[in-house]
């Protein structure tokens, strides 16, 4: 792969997440630049591009692919398109950024890998958690000696349905259609994040074993999750997922207990860390940037530009969708 000196994109997908999560920061990191955007809804895509200042716009990814201004390509479509997308995008000897999770299930994952290896084009999954000062904060705490050896982790998480989860007849949300999203509802969407953030610190999950099941009957994919899992240095953690849940029980939580001393914090909700220790209890507070996504943007467009290595590529979320894949029972 040749190093570029300003990285141009162009954008596969451009719905909400687009936004005002990554959007913006590709056009105010130094070297980088959007020059085009596709949706399968023309007139979308130009709204979009007018709205963004983007001078082309696309409804078929392989044009948006082929124009040669193109230099590396943003994938923001529901999962069961990541792989078709960015195995399009390294066949054209262009890098690819997806939104995780990065594919819809683990043989999908594995076929990008492979592509990624033959063209030598790297590809990267948008786990932008990893490099939030929230969560570097997490990081530090736990990997330091004054936290001791880490013995145990639980994630518990427990949101009440959303407002578009009552459908009656109508068509359900995308991550509700088994067919786009690859099956679990919104497990995959969220879950993604906290198991990647708990392989990205403690290393990959080695066993992993769980139950699905639709407890509430809103729609026909699994809304209720438990798992057990064990990483590869020993650690042993739990997790229940609760996607229709009374609004008493909501719950965004993960604790994780060390010889020395007691951590909790939130995934999604970025609540106070709360730290206990022989030292005593402490709240820490760290506010996010306004565009999440910022942080590892600057770090993919670096590497692209040969200054600095992004290690948040495909292989590396791939063990994340072999965690799901177990818990849902895939594989």
């Amino acid at each position: 792969m040749e190093f570029q000196t300003t990285v141009k994109w162009g954008f596969i997908g451009c719905g909400e997440v687009t936004e005002k999560k990554s959007s913006p920061a590709f056009g105010l990191i130094e070297g980088s630049e959007v020059v085009a955007v596709m949706s399968r809804d023309k007139e979308k895509a130009k709204s979009y591009a007018e709205r963004h200042g983007i001078k082309k716009y696309y409804s078929d990814a392989q044009a948006l692919v082929s124009d040669p201004e193109v230099t590396a390509v943003y994938i923001a479509t529901p999962p069961s398109s990541h792989a078709t997308f960015a195995i399009m995008a390294m066949k054209a000897g262009k890098p690819a950024y997806i939104e995780k999770p990065l594919s819809a299930d683990y043989e999908d994952c594995l076929r990008i890998n492979r592509i990624s290896q033959l063209t030598g084009i790297p590809c990267f999954v948008a786990f932008y958690r990893r490099y939030l000062p929230y969560f570097e904060r997490v990081r530090e705490i736990v990997t330091s000696k004054d936290f001791g050896k880490v013995l145990t982790v639980q994630i518990r998480f427990a949101v009440p349905p959303r407002d578009l989860d009552y459908t009656s007849g109508k068509e359900l949300p995308w991550r509700l259609q088994p067919e786009v999203a690859g099956g679990g509802g919104y497990f995959y969407d969220l879950a993604a994040h906290q198991i990647d953030l708990l392989q990205y610190w403690f290393g990959p999950i080695i066993e992993a074993e769980g139950y699905a099941q639709n407890m509430a009957g809103l729609y026909k994919v699994e809304d209720t999750f438990n798992a057990c899992f064990r990483f590869n240095n020993g650690l042993t953690g739990s997790a229940s997922w609760c996607f229709v849940a009374h609004k008493s029980a909501r719950r965004d939580r993960i604790s994780i207990v060390g010889t020395k001393g007691k951590i909790v914090f939130s995934v999604f909700d970025y609540e106070p860390i709360v730290l206990d220790t022989e030292e005593g209890h402490e709240e820490i507070v760290i506010p996010n940037p306004p565009h999440v996504q910022m942080g590892l943007i600057e770090k993919v467009v670096k590497h692209l530009q040969g200054k600095e290595i992004c290690d948040c590529d495909s292989l590396s979320a791939t063990p994340t969708n072999w965690v799901m894949d177990r818990i849902v029972g895939k594989i």
